[in-house]
C-alpha cells in the first residue's frame, strides 16, 4: 500500500527560510509550499492565491502558516477543513505576543528581510509614489522601523536603511531566536498529527 503523502505546510513566505531551517533542524514530516509575501498588501488577492493553493492540494493534510491577515482567513479555513498556526501574525509568532505587544505600543513599525528586499514595491502598491504622503501614512502612527534580524537573516542593513529613509523614521535593529517560532510551529504540527486519521 503507498503511504500517504506528509501534510503540508501552506503559508506566507515571509519567514521560509527560518521554516525550512526549523523542519530540517527538527526532522518534521512535512513538506511546504509558501506564497508571495506581498500578497497582505491587497486582501483579494490574497484570498484568490490561499484559496486556489488549499483546492490544489485538497487531497492534502495542510497546516496552514498564517496569522489573522485577511478579515475572512477562519472563514477559508474552516471551508477548507483545515486551521492555522496560531498567532496574530507572522512577526508575533517570531517574537512571541509579550515582546510583539510592547513594541507595537511604543510605536513599532516591523521589518523582515523578505519586505525589506522589496520596501518599494510594497509601500508603492499600497500608497502611491508621492513620497510624503508614504511619509505621512508613517509617521502619523509609528515611531520606528524595528528591524528583525533571525540566524537565518542575510545582511540586509543597506536595504533597512533605504526603506527606513523612504518612509521617514528612524531604525532600531533586534536579534530574534526561532525558539518561540519552533513552539508555535510544533503546536501545529503536533495538532495535525494527533488528528490524522489513521490509514486504512
Amino acid at each position: 500500500m503507498t503511504a500517504p503523502p506528509a501534510p503540508l505546510l501552506l503559508g506566507c513566505g515571509i519567514l521560509h527560510k527560518e521554516i525550512r531551517f526549523l523542519i530540517m533542524k527538527n526532522g518534521w514530516p512535512i513538506e511546504t509550499h509558501f506564497l508571495d509575501s506581498a500578497l497582505h498588501i491587497d486582501f483579494d488577492q490574497l484570498s484568490h492565491a490561499l484559496t486556489t493553493a488549499l483546492n490544489r492540494h485538497a487531497e492534502r493534510e495542510i497546516i496552514v502558516f498564517y496569522g489573522a491577515c485577511h478579515p475572512l482567513m477562519e472563514t477559508i479555513l474552516d471551508e477548507a477543513g483545515t486551521f492555522r498556526t496560531d498567532g496574530q501574525n507572522c512577526v508575533e509568532m517570531l517574537l512571541g505576543p509579550e515582546r510583539f505587544s510592547a513594541e507595537l505600543e511604543q510605536g513599532a513599525f516591523f521589518l523582515l528581510e523578505d519586505w525589506a528586499r522589496r520596501w518599494e514595491q510594497v509601500v508603492t502598491a499600497t500608497f502611491g509614489t508621492n513620497r510624503q504622503v508614504i511619509r505621512e501614512m508613517y509617521r502619523g502612527d509609528r515611531n520606528y522601523l524595528l528591524c528583525l534580524s533571525t540566524p537565518c537573516s542575510a545582511d540586509f542593513r543597506s536595504k533597512a536603511e533605504a526603506a527606513g529613509q523612504m518612509v521617514g523614521l528612524p531604525l532600531r535593529w533586534l536579534d530574534v531566536s526561532l525558539d518561540h517560532l519552533e513552539t508555535v510551529l510544533q503546536q501545529a504540527i503536533n495538532r495535525k498529527l494527533r488528528a490524522k486519521p489513521c490509514p486504512k
